[in-house]
């Protein structure tokens, strides 16, 4: 049975919660009395199917059920956990908590607050150790980034709690060990705001000058190895110390405007709307998102690759995922192991999907099954690894550009030697291709066959039992030009 949260507010930072609960398997309830919160959280989902999918590289858990409450305690009921995410006023966030504990006094309470401490937030509860700050970063399905803040009146074991539930959706929790206004990731936000909107009113920069400032270099710096680690590189082979012997001096030199705030009036707001509108206003909001979401998965992969900063978040995520596939999931069904979607480059003179893309997909799903199993690229690098014999590719459908494509992988045969499978690719429940492939496992060094290591086979051989009583795939077993039935 599934594990249940509720979500309380469905905008921006609702919805985008709802997503990384429901593409984890768990169920969600929703409450907003707002008019617009289905459309909301029916957008933030539609922009995490497209995106989550690509950075795991083990089956995704099959998605939660999403459901829309009339009432507070109708989404408490059956609930685990809450996330409460309505606007930053306090004496709101007051009114829905006694509304939530009076419901169910016992339930563990999250909230998104980007600035709130959890000892102003319990105020007035009748249970204030089971109020925590938990807040992400948008968006919320994509960035692993939870920041865990709690008061005196938070016991360990509800930390401990939270921790492991932001965990098993796959972000990463920072637990704070003070509590200040707006925690660490709020407060490097605002300082980097602050300057900006006074080089923006002081004429220095425009809004687009600021933001290539910012993505042209610090920026992809700070991806992957954060603040410290950067300027550790900077002092060069003497480290941190001869970094801040050469650079400490200019702290006392007066280049910020830190301390002062530029005052927020009509002029202000103009200033940075109409320049923030001639930046960007040629392109939807929606159509932001989603190039803000693909470019997120390329750098997020890429980390994932070399198992740094945030790519080190989705290696254990995925490895928890496939711990517990193997630990009592084993269903004698084939395996989903990839979603691709047809990009133009994909694409030949016919408007189909070029032939060779075929067998990239098919690849992929391979891929993403050999990693479940262990032979992934560290059992590579120990100098062994499966090659493929035979190949044999039926086309039986058509892809076309922006298709999403499924691929399954049904184990026909394997032994300490052999893995016999056969992909299907899919879009929708249409076939769209078959690969039936034979691979060997090789010794690299030797250059011949040789039996796969036990760690390995422990993870093979039971799949290849729970499939062995599946029906025979059409199209298993053909060869080139045989006539069909």
């Amino acid at each position: 049975m599934a594990r249940k949260a509720a979500i309380i507010g469905g905008g921006v930072i609702g919805g985008g919660w709802t997503a990384r609960f429901v593409l984890n398997g768990w169920d969600v309830a929703v409450f907003d009395p707002g008019p617009d919160a289905e459309r909301n959280v029916a957008i933030m989902l539609a922009n995490a199917r497209l995106a989550v999918p690509a950075l795991s590289d083990v089956p995704m858990p099959p998605e939660g059920r999403v459901s829309f409450a009339a009432t507070m305690a109708e989404a408490l009921e059956g609930a685990e956990y809450v996330q409460e995410s309505v606007s930053e006023r306090l004496d709101l966030k007051h009114r829905v908590y006694a509304q939530m504990q009076q419901a169910n006094p016992d339930i563990l309470i999250g909230s998104s607050t980007s600035g709130i401490k959890a000892v102003d937030l319990q105020k007035g509860a009748v249970n204030p150790a089971n109020i925590i700050v938990a807040h992400p970063f948008t968006p919320v399905y994509l960035l692993p980034l939870c920041e865990i803040s709690a008061s005196a009146a938070n016991t360990p074991e509800v930390i401990k709690r939270t921790v492991g539930i932001v965990t098993d959706i796959g972000m990463f929790p920072l637990v704070m060990r003070k509590e200040i206004d707006a925690f660490i990731g709020s407060r490097f936000l605002e300082a980097v705001w602050r300057e900006a909107l006074w080089m923006l009113k002081d004429g220095v920069a425009t809004t687009e000058e600021i933001d290539d400032a910012i993505r042209m270099s610090f920026g992809l710096r700070w991806a992957q190895m954060g603040l410290f680690e950067n300027y550790r590189i900077a002092g060069g082979e003497a480290g941190m110390r001869h970094f801040m012997a050469q650079f400490g001096p200019c702290l006392k030199w007066p280049w910020t405007k830190l301390t002062d705030v530029p005052e927020f009036n009509d002029e202000l707001v103009d200033l940075v709307a109409g320049q923030s509108d001639a930046q960007s206003g040629h392109m939807p909001i929606r159509d932001l998102e989603r190039l803000r979401d693909q470019n997120l998965v390329g750098i997020l992969r890429s980390l994932k690759e070399r198992n740094v900063g945030a790519g080190k978040v989705l290696r254990e995520h995925d490895a928890r995922r496939a711990a517990a596939f193997h630990a009592g999931e084993l269903a004698g069904t084939p395996l989903k192991m990839a979603e691709v979607q047809v990009l133009p480059s994909w694409i030949d003179y016919n408007g189909h999907m070029t032939e060779s893309r075929y067998l990239f997909c098919a690849s992929e799903v391979a891929d993403a099954f050999l990693r479940l199993i262990g032979a992934d690229m560290d059992y590579v690098a120990g100098g062994h690894s499966y090659y493929t014999a035979e190949s044999l590719v039926r086309h039986v459908g058509e892809a076309r550009l922006g298709d999403r494509l499924t691929g399954t992988l049904q184990v026909i045969k394997a032994d300490e030697k052999r893995l016999h499978h056969f992909i299907t690719l899919k879009r929708g429940d249409a076939v769209v291709a078959t690969v039936e492939q034979m691979c060997l496992h090789v010794d690299m060094k030797a250059g011949k066959a040789c039996a796969a290591a036990p760690e390995v086979l422990a993870k093979l051989l039971p799949i290849a039992a729970a499939h062995a009583g599946l029906p025979a795939p059409e199209g298993l077993g053909r060869f080139v030009g045989q006539r069909r039935a």
